[in-house]
């Protein structure tokens, strides 16, 4: 049976080495990696429809809604988020202000965050890619591959969990050491250099006026917890709602064209089953938002792999199983959000499909047929694979509209919104 992984070991070293750096600022942690006093909950509500972006610009330009006064307390957080989303879900610990989000903008795109200072989180994450990489899978910053594709980030604030297979890290705030602190693999490399990056960041002349505005009520806001709070916060205006579909829901019946109308009706269709999975707003699977009051994590097998006749994925990465040990758990993957799904891709967990057509083609038969190599087999046998992958049959112009439709889902202002931008690049 598959040991729970690597990313359960750097979940916990991670914590270690924060609280070894933060001390007592570090919030107490539940059994799932929760910050005390949050809440938990999935579900979604609500269609998606028109605006990008999930808060508005000061007059600076800088990332974040426009302060709100409130009798002298720090300015309150207004979003600005298109019509139909629900209002996401904030730790109490973490809340939003314009200028935490600025400081994690900063952050989020400064390479000075890696130890040997090659890389950012905005490596692996490019806007124009809808904060994916166009790589099968990622390198860390001392060249080590990892094993799973560079997620996009879009609408990363709903996520629920995060990442591809890892139920115990259900914020950003938690998922985010992982990148910082993990050491299998090496990803920022922080462990063993928060000195020095610290030290880096106070000698940098923005600094500490971002750190001052963001966290006011500390005398040394130079931590490693409020490096993680700041970059959850950027990482939560990473919203999504203005593609062609979302106008055509407004009541734009121009924005959509004859193709990419019938491609919606295909997605929806009970042959395809691809809203089974697909659904909601967010186009995704389980969510969480502010008002959610079920918990619901949902997970698939959808027939990538059958290395051994029996269900077997390849040993690198063999889903929610190496953290549930669940036998039925073998392969199963978080359904990611479609929104910008055209620009995201490789596709898969591990990068393995390289265009939207092969993905189609995949679903269509029912699961993947690898015919050699060492990954040999046939998916769409696998025991463990989903119900909701059992194949369909398409005409040549269906998965033409199935595929236009999709990329109706690419919202260009998000790729371009310049509150989401490289600060460094300015």
């Amino acid at each position: 049976m598959a040991s729970d992984g690597p990313y359960r070991r750097a979940l916990a070293t991670a914590a270690a080495l924060l609280l070894l750096a933060c001390g007592d600022d570090l919030p107490s942690l539940d059994a799932a990696g929760s910050s005390s006093g949050a809440t938990t909950g999935a579900g979604s509500s609500g269609a998606g429809s028109s605006g990008a972006g999930s808060s508005g610009a000061d007059e600076t330009g800088s990332t974040g809604a426009p302060p709100v006064d409130t009798d002298g307390d720090p300015p309150a957080w207004a979003w600005d988020l298109p019509p139909g989303f629900p209002e996401p879900w904030v730790p109490e610990d973490n809340p939003m202000s314009a200028a935490k989000v600025e400081l994690g903008r900063h952050l989020f795109y400064d390479v000075r965050l890696s130890a040997n200072e090659t890389q950012s989180c905005g490596s692996c994450h490019e806007q124009a890619r809808a904060f994916a990489d166009g790589k099968v899978v990622p390198s860390g910053s001392t060249g080590t591959a990892l094993r799973r594709n560079s997620m996009t980030l879009t609408n990363a604030a709903y996520s629920y969990p995060l990442t591809w297979a890892n139920p115990l890290l259900p914020t950003l705030e938690q998922q985010i050491l992982v990148p910082l602190f993990g050491e299998s693999p090496v990803e920022l490399g922080a462990s063993g250099h928060e000195d020095e990056i610290l030290g880096r960041l106070r000698d940098d002349a923005r600094y500490p006026e971002l750190f001052a505005a963001a966290f006011p009520e500390l005398d040394d806001p130079f931590t490693f917890e409020r490096i993680r709070q700041a970059l959850a916060c950027f990482v939560r205006t990473m919203i999504s709602g203005g593609s062609p579909y979302d106008r055509y829901n407004a009541g734009d019946t121009t924005a959509l064209t004859e193709s990419q109308r019938r491609g919606l009706e295909i997605f929806h269709s009970e042959a395809l089953q691809c809203h089974h999975c697909h659904f909601g707003f967010d186009f995704s699977g389980a969510v969480k938002h502010a008002g959610t009051v079920h918990e619901s994590l949902a997970y698939h097998n959808t027939g990538l792999y059958d290395v051994d006749g029996q269900g077997a994925y390849p040993v690198i990465d063999q889903g929610l199983l190496e953290i549930t040990f669940e036998p039925d758990d073998m392969g199963k993957f978080r359904a990611q959000t479609l929104r910008n799904v055209a620009v995201t891709g490789p596709y898969m967990h591990d990068g393995s499909v390289a265009t939207l057509a092969e993905v189609i083609a995949i679903y269509e038969r029912g699961g993947r047929l690898v015919e050699d190599g060492p990954n040999a087999g046939d998916g769409a046998q696998n025991p463990h694979k989903s119900g909701f992958v059992s194949g369909f049959t398409l005409t040549d112009q269906e998965r033409e509209d199935l595929l236009a439709f999709l990329e109706a889902l690419t919202d260009e202002e998000f790729l371009t919104d310049p509150r989401l931008s490289d600060p460094f690049a300015e």
